[in-house]
């Protein structure tokens, strides 16, 4: 079996933007190869890393270069994992089970394509769940923000009529009949060792993932006195509008570059 984080291949993928360089990564996570997509600003520079944790399951919420190439023009490399199971990966997507892998061990994928020894993870969604898993499964993350972030499987299951179908094939049962399974997905159970500061973004009208997401996870850190900062939108749902999504995009950016802390 190839060591997980090690990279299978690299092919140049088309970019939006001329001065950012995409290519697709194919990496092993725990024995499959999982596909991901990597954008690099074109000009020299020692650039910073993030790890882009998409929402969505499967073709929802894909992956899509333009957003990719936009946090890479603000000054950073930009790795984002499309996980297992999707756009020809091996695997199968779990919505926060087993695939949490596939994002801890982009982490090592991202760092082989920075000299900056600092990685920080921006999460949308259900992303929200995997980056705080991967900050939990590591020790070596500079910060993360979560954007309309999911914090809580049992949560989603109650909140998302539309998804529970899906919940209950891909983790085996509902919450009511088998609650132990939304705890182990759940990473609010398991912070004690969290470190690393945390951005909350959310919209206070977003009724795809409800702010109660991001009010748990703000008193979990809370609680244990870590390092946490939240923008709350009382206008805005689930997707903010064009103009200000960018704004916002280049204000968490600014604040990453102000965290302290190094890879290690």
């Amino acid at each position: 079996m190839k060591q997980s984080g090690e990279i299978f291949s690299k092919h140049p993928y088309p970019s939006p933007n001329p001065h950012i360089q995409l290519n697709e990564i194919i990496y092993w996570s725990n024995g499959f190869r999982v596909k991901g997509l990597l954008a690099e600003p074109k000009g020299k520079g020692n650039y910073e890393g993030i790890l882009y944790l998409r929402g969505g399951i499967q073709r929802i919420g894909m992956v899509r270069p333009s957003r990719i190439a936009q946090f890479a023009a603000q000054g950073f490399v930009v790795f984002a994992p499309y996980y297992r199971g999707n756009r020809g990966g091996e695997g199968f997507d779990e919505f926060a089970g087993d695939d949490r892998y596939d994002a801890v061990h982009a982490v090592d994928v991202l760092k082989r394509f920075i000299k900056v020894h600092r990685i920080h993870i921006f999460s949308f969604s259900r992303g929200g769940i995997m980056a705080l898993w991967t900050a939990i499964l590591r020790n070596d993350i500079t910060s993360l923000v979560t954007w309309a972030g999911v914090s809580d499987a049992s949560l989603t299951y109650e909140e998302r009529k539309d998804m529970r179908r899906m919940m209950k094939r891909v983790i085996g049962g509902t919450p009511s009949n088998h609650p132990e399974l939304y705890h182990a997905r759940t990473p609010l159970h398991f912070m004690d060792e969290f470190k690393p500061p945390v951005l909350i973004i959310h919209g206070l009208k977003d009724q795809h993932v409800r702010p109660l997401h991001a009010k748990k996870l703000e008193e979990n850190l809370l609680q244990k006195n870590s390092e946490v900062k939240t923008w709350y939108f009382d206008e805005y749902t689930h997707h903010f509008p064009p103009d200000v999504n960018a704004q916002v995009v280049r204000d968490l950016t600014t604040w990453m570059r102000l965290q302290k802390g190094e890879l290690k």
